[in-house]
């Protein structure tokens, strides 16, 4: 089955859905995301380990002029995390639907639209279609701040367009650069597998690395390019700000992996402590800010800033390792940081709507259930040994000690505080005396059904991270290949030491030393 009718499937949803009656919406909606769902677990099950290269792919002309195709295509770097995009929209249509909203037929077709398009930056194989669809998978989500949210949404919604509008444009000159650059004075070539067979002048790779840099650490995002964050997290629905969180940051870092890397290797080389390092400090910035909040948003939002950190880490090792490590921990981060914010909403319910922590407490009281679900999602968070978070760092960290020890041994330092910060978060909200106006109660069936699934994942793939990393490993490798031995070039092998002729070896019989 073509791509095509997994990427579109819930944009046609939502458009069915808006010529129904409002009170269908929701449902209509809701079906289109399970059936991408669906789709989604085929072609994981369809999907060959054994071929290298694309699977399923689609490749037709689309302007001939400019050189772009509507290339998709599955490989081991995309497949997953299409599966990961396909499960948390649907959980979170399902979040939705328990809710009433404003013009619910908008709302859900703004929400199925970004759905499209971030399956369709995932699927892309051309880089000017990559662009569009995410420039598409963002439009949305600025109508969902700005018209559902919550107080502040206006100026949250215009620190999100000012900071991820001036990356954009900064992607798209860089990508019109590539093309052009690439299509070697006649018609641009934008199609990633004809790109990485040519090899760019260094100095144009640096400035266009620069320019995708720019756009995907606005978007994951990392220090110091974070400031949208704080009141975007705070404004957004709880439904949108848990897809946002777990979904649109994995397909920045999947573009370094995609697009960067394999393009402009000697760039990434270039530029690869300078990165590790905006990773090191977001990693010590998101952990030490996630310890000193008490708005559990915001604890939230802040690990995922240090988590993001962790990924871009493993990502500019330049080694398969560490890539594989961080191409797992996106997947453990979207499965995760997920069931958290829906969480957040059941716990905020039961505090009279404050999201504060010092205003819960004593909430496993009488939700031993709900305790149970927020405890392993908890520890998951803080990679206890056990988890497939802890095998994603673990690998993380084992690619980053081969490239740069001294960042890997502080980088380190993330993995502490982040079992600080969750813990403390878990202990007062669940166990802490409880606060004023609190109401112990479990959660209820249909809240269970969104968020007991995404547990469910998170113990399944910690029982078999395998999974993922058998069918990534030769797509990272290919992805970190170029970078890797311009950042690390193979030793010369040692010379052979050569005997003169005539001589004997030492020992021999003229030396008493020989055996009879």
């Amino acid at each position: 089955m073509p791509l095509s009718v997994l990427i579109w499937l819930p944009a046609v949803a939502a458009l069915v859905a808006a010529l129904l009656p409002r009170r269908l919406a929701g449902r209509v909606t809701l079906v289109g995301a399970l059936g991408a769902l669906a789709l989604a677990i085929g072609y994981v099950v369809w999907f060959d380990r054994g071929r290298d290269g694309l699977q399923f792919v689609t490749d037709q002309v689309w302007i001939s002029q400019l050189g772009i195709h509507y290339k998709l295509g599955l490989d081991g770097l995309n497949l997953f995390l299409i599966l990961l995009t396909a499960l948390l929209f649907a959980a979170g249509m399902l979040a939705a639907n328990l809710r009433e909203w404003d013009r619910p037929r908008l709302f859900y077709f703004q929400l199925a639209l970004a759905e499209s398009g971030v399956l369709g930056a995932f699927a892309a194989q051309d880089l000017a279609l990559f662009v569009g669809f995410f420039d598409l998978m963002l439009i949305p989500f600025y109508f969902l701040i700005g018209a559902w949210g919550g107080p502040g949404r206006v100026p949250a919604t215009t620190k999100l367009v000012i900071y991820t509008l001036v990356g954009s444009l900064f992607m798209l000159a860089g990508a019109v650069a590539t093309g052009v650059i690439a299509g070697r004075g006649g018609t641009p070539d934008f199609v990633l597998s004809h790109i990485v067979q040519i090899e760019l002048p260094k100095s144009s790779q640096e400035w266009i690395f620069l320019c995708f840099a720019a756009a995907f650490l606005v978007k994951m995002p990392l220090f110091p390019l974070h400031g949208w964050m704080p009141d975007g997290y705070r404004a957004m629905p709880l439904p949108v700000l848990a897809i946002f969180s777990a979904v649109l940051s994995k397909v920045a870092a999947y573009g370094f992996l995609r697009v960067v890397l394999p393009v402009l290797p000697d760039a990434a080389a270039h530029f690869q402590t300078l990165i590790l390092l905006i990773a090191l400090a977001s990693i010590l910035y998101g952990s030490v800010m996630a310890f000193t909040q008490t708005d559990v948003r915001l604890i939230v939002g802040y690990s995922s800033i240090a988590q993001m950190g962790f990924i871009t880490l493993g990502i500019f090792s330049l080694r398969p390792e560490g890539a594989q490590g961080a191409l797992l921990q996106m997947i453990n981060h979207g499965l995760v940081v997920a069931p958290l914010f829906f969480i957040i909403g059941l716990l905020a319910s039961r505090a009279g709507g404050s999201e504060d922590v010092r205003d819960m407490g004593g909430l496993a009281l009488r939700a031993p259930v709900l305790a149970t679900l927020f405890l392993i999602t908890a520890l998951a968070t803080l990679a206890m040994p056990g988890s497939a978070n802890f095998v994603g760092e673990f690998l993380i960290l084992l690619g980053t000690f081969e490239a740069k020890l001294a960042i890997a041994v502080v980088a380190f330092t993330g993995v502490i505080l982040a079992s600080v910060y969750m813990l403390r978060a878990y202990i007062r909200t669940m166990h802490g005396p409880a606060g004023g106006g609190v109401e112990s109660r479990e959660i209820a069936p249909a809240d269970a059904l969104v968020v007991v699934p995404l547990v469910a994942a998170i113990v399944a793939l910690a029982f078999y991270p395998q999974l993922p990393l058998a069918r990534s490993q030769a797509a990272v490798t290919g992805a970190v290949r170029s970078a890797q031995l311009i950042a690390a070039p193979p030793r010369p092998a040692p010379p052979v030491a050569t005997r003169p002729q005539g001589r004997p070896p030492p020992g021999g019989a003229e030396h008493g030393g020989g055996r009879p």
